[in-house]
C-alpha cells in the first residue's frame, strides 16, 4: 500500500477469459464486493467499452441517504488483461461529478487454468475538498483480500455449471 493506493494479488483457479467475464458483469459485484457496500446493476448492462457508464445501487451507514447509487465510467476495458472504473454520482451520464479514485483489475494468465489478479484501489486523483469529508482508503484493506476471494469463488464456480 503506498499512501494513496492500496493493492492485493490473488491467483484464481479459472482461466483468464472466465475471471474478465464475471469483472465484465457489474450483476457479478455485489457478490465480488468486499465492504458490503455494493448493491444491484441498476441497468443491468455488462461492461463493453471504455468511457461506457453503468450503475450500481450502494448502501452505507455513514451516508446521508444510507441508500445511494453510484454511475461509473469505464476507464480501461482491455479484453482479457484489465478493466477499470470511475465511481460518479449524477442524474445525467452526461453530467457526472466523480470522486476521483478508481478501481482496476488487472489479469495475466499463469497457465491456460490459472489467472493473477490484481486489484488496485486508488484513490490519488481525490480532490481537497473532498478528503475533507471522506477519509481515505474509507475501508479497511482487508476488504480487498475479500474482494479477490468473492472473484476467485464466482469465477471457479462457472467451471462447474
Amino acid at each position: 500500500m503506498t499512501e494513496e493506493q492500496m493493492q492485493v494479488t490473488t491467483t484464481v483457479s479459472a482461466p483468464v477469459e472466465t475471471v474478465f467475464d464475471v469483472l465484465a458483469d457489474p450483476s457479478t459485484h455485489q457478490a465480488i464486493d468486499g465492504t458490503g457496500w455494493v448493491r444491484e446493476s441498476l441497468d443491468g448492462k455488462r461492461v463493453t467499452e471504455t468511457g461506457q457508464i453503468f450503475r450500481m445501487a450502494m448502501y452505507h451507514d455513514n451516508h446521508p441517504d444510507k441508500d445511494y447509487e453510484m454511475a461509473n465510467r469505464v476507464e480501461v476495458f482491455d479484453p482479457p488483461q484489465a478493466i477499470a472504473w470511475q465511481p460518479g454520482q449524477g442524474a445525467d451520464d452526461a453530467a457526472l461529478d466523480f470522486g476521483g479514485w478508481i478501481w482496476r483489475y488487472d489479469l495475466s494468465p499463469v497457465t491456460t487454468s490459472q489467472t493473477e489478479v490484481t486489484l488496485t484501489y486508488d484513490w490519488s486523483r481525490v480532490p481537497a475538498h473532498l478528503r475533507e469529508h471522506i477519509q481515505f482508503p474509507p475501508f479497511d484493506p482487508q476488504h480487498l483480500n475479500n474482494s479477490l476471494k468473492h472473484l476467485a469463488e464466482l469465477a471457479e464456480s462457472r467451471l462447474e455449471e
